[in-house]
């Protein structure tokens, strides 16, 4: 995502940089406040500790506890991209612990007690929610089955893939058939798991997988009145027009039909 959090993100990393970079703060100074950046440059807290700890990990700045960050005295001198150094490795954050905020089947908010390398402890948002299962049905005539139905978040109407979470103790591709039948009434064919992925990785903890299956057959109606919609057997050709219009719904449902559009035979595209 090239906007929101993202967007501002970047932009604190490249204004600390471009202040260090410049002299405005030279090696030994201390830096502004996480209080004082995030009310300067309106940002959140969690933003400036992530920034400060990407920072801190390249040992451009220096954590000094219950003090606050320090630019790296003996930081390297900054070289052309060409003949950077290799970076080096970087180590995974500690975590000291997890106290439960909120908690029901559909969603959890956790705050979890962390620590990035060089970076001082803080409590970290953690939102998990369920493992879901989103599925790809291909027919013969290259056409993809997805459904066109309203979601109430966004306030909008538009076209989906089938998908639900995986139950407790059920296979992902089990559950995909399943969502495909209650959802649509066609049941798919063979389902082949094709990759995983977490939408949200900073703050939300989601498995996404995803299916493709080849062929279905019309078993009868969708049975999830909830979340049956308007059942159609979209052309894949028709897909990136689709993205073009923001008529797609849900990364999942993205993330499929990019899948199966890199993956058409060269003849089909």
């Amino acid at each position: 995502m090239r906007n929101g959090t993202g967007d501002k993100t970047e932009r604190l990393e490249q204004t600390i940089r471009g202040w260090i970079a410049d002299g405005r703060f030279a090696g030994g100074a201390k830096l502004p406040s996480e209080r004082t950046l995030a009310a300067d440059l309106s940002v959140g807290r969690t933003t400036v500790r992530l920034v400060l700890s990407r920072l801190a990990a390249e040992g451009l700045v220096v954590a000094h506890h219950g003090s606050g960050y320090f630019v790296n005295a003996d930081r390297p001198v900054e070289q052309h991209p060409a003949t950077e150094a290799p970076r080096r490795e970087l180590e995974p954050w500690r975590v000291h612990g997890e106290r439960l905020v909120y908690d029901n089947e559909w969603v959890k908010l956790a705050l979890v007690d962390v620590e990035p390398p060089g970076v001082e402890r803080f409590e970290h948002h953690v939102v998990r929610l369920q493992h879901v299962a989103v599925t790809a049905v291909v027919d013969d005539r290259d056409r993809v089955l997805m459904l066109h139905r309203y979601r109430f978040v966004p306030g909008r109407f538009g076209w989906e893939l089938p998908g639900g979470i995986v139950d407790a103790g059920e296979d992902g591709a089990a559950a995909a058939a399943r969502e495909v039948e209650e959802e649509t009434g066609w049941r798919p064919g063979s389902v082949e798991h094709v990759l995983t992925y977490q939408p949200m990785v900073g703050m939300v903890d989601s498995p996404h997988e995803i299916f493709v299956a080849r062929g279905a057959t019309k078993v009868g109606e969708p049975t999830d009145a909830e979340e049956a919609g308007q059942t159609e057997w979209i052309p894949l050709a028709d897909v990136p027009g689709m993205i073009a219009r923001d008529e797609l719904l849900g990364s999942g449902t993205l993330v499929a039909l990019l899948h199966l559009l890199a993956n058409r035979p060269h003849h089909a595209r």
